[in-house]
């Protein structure tokens, strides 16, 4: 992977999270009260979860693209 392609990915990390910022907030704004009340380790599962999904679609993306 070039740094190219990593400095893309995280710039569109940033696009995909200012767009959810302006076209939603009501519904981030309830989201992140949801997780206020949620246990550390549950939020810290979810987070493993999705990043391995993540991790998954990159792995998809690079072997067979």
């Amino acid at each position: 992977m070039s740094a190219e392609t990593l400095l893309t990915a995280i710039a569109l990390v940033f696009v995909i999270e200012g767009l959810l910022y302006a076209l939603c907030p009501n519904m981030l704004h309830k989201l992140l009260e949801m997780a206020s009340t949620m246990p550390a380790e549950h939020i810290r599962m979810m987070g493993l979860l999705v990043a391995s999904i993540g991790v998954f679609f990159v792995w998809l993306v690079q072997t067979f693209m």
